[in-house]
Parts: structure tokens; sequence; C-alpha cells
């Protein structure tokens, strides 16, 4: 595969998705890049983002309304998340049970090399907090 070519564009939307606060869209960092001077397209900004996934830098979810939504992770290696339905903020999960009852099932039904995506919503503290003020 050929390398990639890190550009001021590629390095602008990395980031913001790094000071981004959990998972956001394309188009809110976009939006972000644009209220501090960028002159990025969109276009731009999203080929870059499906780039840093592509790359294992950035992990993709597809949000309820079926846009997706991206988060810069820090770990490479497979993982899961726990994200808030409010405000978006994410916390990056090691599941090793999670992994051993894929397996389990995928064998159950004569099925081997499972690959699965699993992602755990809920609302955060700081959330909660604020919805129950």
């Amino acid at each position: 595969m050929k390398p990639k070519r890190n550009t001021w564009q590629r390095e602008a939307v990395r980031a913001a998705l790094v000071g981004a606060h959990g998972f956001v869209s394309a188009q809110q960092l976009h939006q972000t890049l644009r209220d501090g001077g960028s002159t990025i397209g969109l276009a731009t900004v999203y080929r870059a983002l499906a780039s840093l996934t592509e790359d294992g830098e950035a992990d993709t979810i597809q949000a309820p309304e079926g846009e997706n939504l991206f988060l810069s992770c820090g770990s490479k290696s497979h993982h899961h998340h726990l994200i808030c339905r409010s405000c978006g903020a994410a916390r990056e999960l090691e599941a090793t049970v999670v992994e051993e009852w894929a397996r389990a099932v995928g064998a159950e039904h004569g099925f081997s090399d499972i690959e699965h995506v699993i992602d755990l919503f809920g609302i955060c503290a700081a959330c909660r907090t604020q919805q129950q003020a």
C-alpha cells in the first residue's frame, strides 16, 4: 500500500479531532476548523477523516440519525467505547469478556474468524448531574 502524504489539511483535521470532546461529525469538525480561521473544505475533512480511520488513528460510529461520528483514539488495538448519549464524551474500554463471549457465540453457531463492533451508550455523570439540576 502506498504511504499516505501528510498534508497540512490532514494534520489540521488530526489536531482538531484530538482536541474534540468525544465523538464529532465531519460537519462539526469542519466548523471548528473554519472558526479557527482555516480555509479547509468540507470534502477534504471527510477524506482526511476516512484516511485517519483507515490508518487506525480514529474510530467511527454511526449515530442514530445515520451520520458517521469520529473520535481520535489512543489505542490502535481492538477496543470498545462507552459513549454519553447526551454530550458525546467517550471512554475507551478493553473488554476481554466481550471477546470471549463473541468467540463462544460464533462457535456455538458454527462460525469462525469472528469480528464485532460493540459500543456502550449511556449518560455520563456530568450530564446526569446537569439533568437533575
